[in-house]
């Protein structure tokens, strides 16, 4: 099958499983797997020029929705943590568009940057996932669904965020929400991936909330800025006419539709599966594509 916009020649099925494979994995950690699904278009398929991110944006926004609508229906939306991840990141997410077309249209230096940005997402996963005994054990205690529908938010306000969920008492302040994600934002609009796999192993691993609780809001920051991103893709191809900017709207629906029932499953068993497993898997992944990305500037390999 023959995408015009990302110039390729693909097998629908074989994207539609891959999307499907790694949407029901990183779903239920929050991520929507849109950034293993940027190198496997830039790797496999050879779409390498700037609206990959683009399409990226499209698949997030097609394949979410099914996700949230699984956290939303079993009452785990934390509603001001995903406010304070939209809040903060639209801003950056413009930014890192921007900064996408103007400095990395390259597709070699695109992939140092990726692999900079995958590496980091992976020492994050690791220490989360060998290096924190609490983090066990909560998701031990998830799996048994020990007051798995619990959550509860106490206190709202500017400089505090208070909930607890099953029986236990977390809180954060709104403001280093609002930061991150707006450095997480640029981030996101440069890759192409709203963020949420970096925002969602950073709210894990450095505000010290539960994997279960955030993968909602985390999953729904990414479809409000992926809508963002790419309104703002199609207005920068007005004006870099001479760069591929505009998604392939095709790719990104085929590779959406596997994830949307990817998501939709994923959001379903999460609370059956210890996250611990999950990430597990997702820190050799994204490690080992890290590794190979960084590799190509010693080497000419990739």
């Amino acid at each position: 099958m023959y995408f015009p916009i990302a110039d390729i020649h693909a097998n629908p099925y074989i994207i539609f499983f891959v999307a499907f494979i790694v949407s029901f994995f990183t779903s239920m950690g929050g991520i929507s797997g849109a950034f293993l699904l940027l190198p496997f278009q830039m790797s496999f398929l050879g779409y390498t020029s700037p609206s990959v991110s683009a399409t990226n944006h499209v698949f997030n926004i097609i394949a979410i929705p099914s996700g949230v609508y699984r956290y939303i229906k079993e009452k785990r939306m934390l509603w001001p943590l995903a406010r304070a991840i939209i809040i903060g990141t639209l801003p950056g997410v413009f930014i890192g568009a921007w900064v996408r077309i103007e400095y990395l249209p390259d597709p070699k230096n695109f992939k140092v940057f990726a692999g900079i940005v995958l590496l980091y997402i992976g020492w994050k996963l690791f220490k989360d996932v060998f290096l924190s005994k609490t983090k066990a054990k909560n998701n031990d205690l998830a799996v048994k669904g020990i007051g798995f529908n619990s959550l509860a938010v106490l206190d709202t306000s500017l400089k505090k965020v208070s909930f607890t969920f099953q029986g236990k008492l977390y809180a954060y302040k709104p403001a280093s929400i609002y930061l991150i994600c707006f450095f997480v934002g640029i981030i996101g609009g440069i890759y192409g991936i709203g963020g949420g796999s970096i925002i969602a192993p950073m709210l894990v691993t450095i505000i010290g909330l539960p994997v279960h609780v955030i993968a909602g809001a985390a999953l729904l920051g990414t479809f409000v800025t992926s809508i963002s991103g790419v309104i703002f893709y199609q207005f920068l191809a007005g004006l870099y006419p001479q760069v591929a900017v505009s998604p392939d709207w095709m790719l990104g629906a085929l590779f959406g539709s596997g994830g949307f029932l990817g998501m939709y499953m994923g959001a379903r068993v999460q609370k059956h599966v210890q996250a611990v497993y999950i990430k597990g898997i997702l820190t050799f992944c994204i490690l080992f594509i890290a590794i190979k990305y960084i590799a190509a500037i010693f080497v000419q390999f990739i």
